[in-house]
């Protein structure tokens, strides 16, 4: 799995979350269900966080949400006067559900998708970064002709679906190559990359850096992986930490303790994949398998590199001005019908680093 490989709510749906918002949210029938909390009691002389906060973390325990459960298991969170509990979402539960009536108070997402939930009406705020990278690359068999994203022309491209971050990533993949998908092949596989590409069905993937060209390798799929763009850089913002309006005026220093805990776990993450993999054990079933233990030490070694800025840095800074550069490219490619202001989808300032 990826953080966010799910397509967004449809406007239907989206206008019945809104409705259930505002009447207080419900049950959580139906999801996954709250995992852990970090429930001790506030050391003395930590900072204010502000009490309990749910955050979710999308549909399946993964290696890639280590930084949470680190944050738990190590009082990361709790140091910082914040008790954190994390939701995974159930399996036909949209991604901004649960935030919208109330079962969550924080959720990990695409900075692309939630600026699509914003133009559909939802009051979303991005208070820190996860990813500091664009997770997503052109993924070919070693052979492959393809040596740029130019090279498609003429070619077959698999992809999960027209929506989420593959293809966006598609799409500003094929704006930096001077082509558009009207000269490539374009088809939807859905979640069977690994078998379209080892069974010659499209030339090409979609993919992630830090999920499917590792599983492609483990699988003994002899892949290469393409940047989407010659400088590597895209106009899109990776996956963040998302919470509404609403609560983050509400609770500021709830939000500071969850983001500062969070880039704590990220820290951990980085310097000590051994430590990482025992915490997150409690939470992602079969780690203590050993081939589990493999594929996810592969998983977390990508993820990484993903999390961290260029310098080799941890930091939840966010760019307004990358943000506005993602919101001119949607817009220029219909994917949102209105303007979406950097200035109201970003909070700068809940970040220690």
């Amino acid at each position: 799995m990826t953080i966010t490989r799910r397509s967004l709510l449809t406007a239907a749906g989206l206008t019945s979350v809104l409705a259930l918002a505002a009447c207080g949210g419900g049950s959580g029938s139906g999801s996954d269900q709250v995992v852990r909390s970090s429930t001790a009691a506030t050391p003395a002389g930590s900072s204010a966080g502000g009490g309990k906060a749910t955050v979710g973390l999308t549909y399946i325990p993964n290696i890639q949400f280590a930084p949470f459960y680190v944050g738990i298991e190590q009082g990361y969170f709790r140091k910082r006067g914040a008790d954190v509990a994390v939701r995974h979402h159930g399996a036909q539960e949209g991604l901004f559900t649960a935030i919208a009536s109330g079962q969550e108070d924080l959720v990990i997402a695409g900075g692309d998708e939630m600026i699509e939930a914003r133009a559909k009406g939802l009051d979303l705020v991005a208070v820190a970064s996860y990813y500091r990278r664009y997770p997503v690359e052109l993924i070919v068999p070693a052979d492959s002709p393809i040596k740029t994203p130019a090279d498609l022309k003429g070619r077959s491209l698999g992809v999960p679906g027209r929506y989420g971050e593959s293809w966006l990533g598609a799409l500003a993949m094929f704006k930096a190559a001077g082509i558009t998908d009207q000269d490539v092949r374009v088809t939807e596989i859905g979640y069977t990359s690994q078998a379209a590409l080892a069974t010659d069905k499209v030339d090409a993937v979609m993919g992630y850096a830090n999920n499917d060209t590792v599983q492609m390798r483990l699988a003994g799929l002899d892949v290469r992986s393409i940047p989407l763009t010659a400088t590597g850089e895209v106009p899109l913002v990776s996956i963040s930490l998302v919470t509404t309006r609403k609560y983050l005026q509400a609770n500021p220093a709830r939000v500071r303790a969850v983001a500062d805990g969070m880039l704590d776990g990220i820290q951990t993450m980085a310097s000590d994949p051994e430590q990482t993999i025992k915490d997150s054990s409690r939470h992602v079933p079969n780690l203590a398998d050993a081939k589990a233990a493999t594929a996810a030490r592969a998983t977390l070694d990508a993820t990484v590199k993903v999390m961290l800025t260029k310098d080799g840095a941890v930091s939840g800074r966010l760019d307004p001005a990358q943000w506005a550069s993602m919101t001119a490219f949607m817009r220029s490619q219909g994917l949102i019908v209105k303007d979406v202001p950097a200035a109201d989808a970003v909070a700068a300032g809940y970040v220690s680093r």
